[in-house]
């Protein structure tokens, strides 16, 4: 997907829209251009009734991307905690017990996100 900017000279990057209408106007202000195949599965899921236009492809395209974008600053900044922690000596030491209970951890906090997913999709 190709983008030209017209006119906003602010940057994706250094200020977020704050509402949906927000983000509707900056949109407006810019042309994209699929690449054949992206046009074709735009128009499929037009088709099908999935979407109304290509504007909704493209902006569930940047949603997609902005909550990737948010779930990876998340990962680093717990990535950036745990290095911290370990280099204040505070590391967890690996026995079979912690690795059961670091396991349950994990599955609960995956069901807890994929629970809040599919809540906050319906």
């Amino acid at each position: 997907m190709k983008t030209r900017d017209r006119g906003w000279r602010g940057g994706l990057e250094r200020r977020q829209p704050e509402t949906d209408r927000q983000r509707r106007v900056i949109l407006k202000a810019m042309d994209v251009h699929l690449t054949p195949d992206q046009k074709a599965f735009a128009h499929r899921a037009i088709e099908s009734g999935r979407l109304r236009s290509e504007q909704d492809a493209v902006q569930e395209a940047l949603a997609l991307w902005e909550e990737r974008e948010r779930q990876r600053t998340e990962f680093r900044l717990t990535l950036d905690e745990a290095r911290a922690s370990l280099a204040r000596g505070e590391d967890r030491g690996i026995t079979q017990e912690s690795m059961h209970k670091l396991a349950d951890e994990v599955k609960e906090r995956g069901c807890a996100r994929l629970l809040a997913e599919l809540t906050t999709s319906r």
